[in-house]
Formats: structure tokens, C-alpha cells, sequence
């Protein structure tokens, strides 16, 4: 049987049909994810992968692999998710992947709610596990069985590519992303969007962030006058690149809000600058253990 990692690795080439990027996404070098392609392949007696085409295909035999391994991880996950469904005193788990920004804005409110609002699910003897990181990693890991439940934003320009036929979700809320500056003691603006005259510094994502791609759709046709200054690789850092005053940056208004209220940052443009998203809730459609489908349950009711 070939080491289920090796299995993992073909099914991210199979879903970025790029070495580079499925090495990028199982953190290993280029080279080194090549090597793992090519033992597989040396495991299974035939070529796995057309490697003159971009982007990369599979062959047939590929294929055929490709559907076995899918089965075989997500069985795999599923046993190894019922053993560690409990913590080592007992514990019920939930395990949830996520980013970063929305850990401590959406979900820790989400969480909350389930915590301290009847009817209570989690209540005490259950524990929470919360998993932050790049979104495609982060969908990774559910894919894997790692994790009951992923949260993640949803935008024409950024979608989570899971299969609909293995994974079902529910909107978990809507924001958007607004344009903010500075504000001075009277609270004007610092900075303003322009067409044509003074540019305004920008602070924008780094690549690999969800919000690098929603907002660089958004820019790539904006008429206003922006200078490319910092790019941050969290939301964090750009809201306190924001605050500082060193530049525009488009910031989920659920992170903004109270700021802009209380006069530290002024929101700029009009309805038409900002950029509304979804935040889904993604299980797979098999059954998870108990906690995880008491939490899927009680959040589907409150949204009703």
C-alpha cells in the first residue's frame, strides 16, 4: 500500500495542475514533491502524470488512482477524526479551520453564541480547537479529516474548490470590505480617493492571502489614484498599518467599525468602493461526530 501522504500529494496536483503550487500547498520544496510524484508512480508500475502539459494533467492510470485515493483519504480522516473525537480527559472536540482575522472577529462571536446563548452546545466537558492559517491550507485540512468544520470567505474572485458532491455549507454571515484611512482629531480623513491628482499611499495583501485576491480584482479597475506602499500578509497588520496613517486600505468593516464610530479611522468613497463577501460554514456531507453535528444542527436553527 502506498504511504497515504503520497495519495494526499496526488490529489493536490490533481486540484492546482501545477508541481509548484501542490508543493507549496503540502509544504514541501519543489524537488522533494517531484520525488514523492515519481515513487508513487514507481509504487503503482506506470506513469501517473503528463508532465509536457500545462497545466499538468493525469493519465489514465492517474485518474484511476485519483479516484481510489480520494475514497481512501477521506475514510482514513473520518476514522482518525471518530478516535481523536474526544480529548485525552474525555472531552468532547470540535475541531474548526479558519484565517486568521476571521479567529478573532466572526468565529470567536460564533463560538460565543454556541458557548453562552441557549441552547447551549458547547457546554462544559467540551472543548474547542481552532486552526488558523492560509485558506487553501486550511481547506486542506478538512479535505483531509482533520477538522469537523471550515469557515472561510466566499467572493467570485476567491473560492474554496470542494467538491459539492463531498462537502455542503451554510452562509454564516455577510461583511464587506470598505475603504478606511486615518482620521485626524476632527475626524477628516488623512488620505482620500481620488480620480486623477494626488495618489494616495496603498496598503495592500500579500499573495496567498484570501483578501489579496478579492481586493485585486477590485483594484485592477478602480479609477482612483493609488500608490502601491506596504503589503501586509495579514489583516491585522494592514489595520495597524491603517491606524498609523501610512496609507488606504480595503478592511472587513466587522474589524473597522467600531473605529470608524468612535473617530479613530474614516471610511472613504461611497457604496460602489465596497466589496461585499460571503463567510461560509463547509462540513463534509458524511457524518461527523456528535458535537460537530450538534453545532452544524444549533447553527442552521438560529439562522432559520
Amino acid at each position: 500500500m502506498a504511504d497515504l501522504k503520497l495519495l494526499e500529494d496526488l490529489i493536490a496536483l490533481a486540484q492546482t495542475g501545477s508541481f509548484v503550487r501542490a508543493a507549496e500547498l503540502r509544504h514541501v520544496t519543489h524537488p522533494a514533491f517531484g520525488r514523492r510524484i515519481r515513487a508513487l508512480e514507481a509504487w503503482a508500475g506506470a506513469p501517473l502524470v503528463e508532465r509536457q502539459r500545462q497545466p499538468v494533467t493525469l493519465t489514465a492510470e492517474g485518474e484511476a488512482l485519483l479516484k481510489t485515493a480520494a475514497q481512501v483519504v477521506e475514510q482514513m480522516g473520518q476514522v482518525r477524526h471518530r478516535i481523536r473525537s474526544s480529548g485525552a480527559g474525555g472531552e468532547a472536540v470540535l475541531r474548526i479551520a479558519t484565517g486568521r482575522s476571521l479567529a478573532r472577529t466572526l468565529v470567536a462571536d460564533w463560538i460565543a453564541r454556541l458557548r453562552l446563548r441557549a441552547p447551549k452546545v458547547l457546554t462544559e466537558g467540551t472543548q474547542v480547537e481552532l486552526s488558523t492559517g492560509m485558506m487553501q491550507d486550511m481547506a486542506a485540512r478538512l479535505e483531509q479529516g482533520r477538522v469537523d468544520l471550515l469557515c472561510c470567505y466566499e467572493h467570485p474572485a476567491l473560492s474554496v474548490q470542494l467538491s459539492p458532491g463531498r462537502y455542503r455549507y451554510m452562509t454564516l454571515g455577510t461583511d464587506k470590505l470598505v475603504p478606511v484611512s486615518q482620521a485626524d482629531s476632527r475626524g477628516r480623513a488623512r488620505y482620500a480617493l481620488l480620480e486623477g491628482g494626488q495618489s494616495a499611499p496603498l496598503i495592500t495583501y500579500a499573495g496567498g492571502l484570501a483578501m489579496e485576491r478579492i481586493v485585486g480584482d477590485r483594484l485592477e479597475t478602480t479609477p482612483y489614484s493609488l500608490t502601491p506602499f506596504l503589503r501586509s500578509d495579514s489583516l491585522d497588520a494592514a489595520h495597524g498599518a491603517v491606524a498609523k496613517g501610512l496609507g488606504v486600505a480595503w478592511l472587513p468593516w466587522s474589524m473597522v467599525a467600531a473605529d470608524c464610530r468612535r473617530g479613530a479611522l474614516a471610511a472613504l468613497g461611497g457604496r460602489s468602493d465596497e466589496i461585499a463577501f460571503e463567510v461560509r460554514l463547509y462540513r463534509s456531507r458524511a457524518r461527523l461526530a456528535d458535537l460537530a453535528e450538534a453545532v452544524w444542527e444549533a447553527t442552521a436553527n438560529r439562522k432559520a
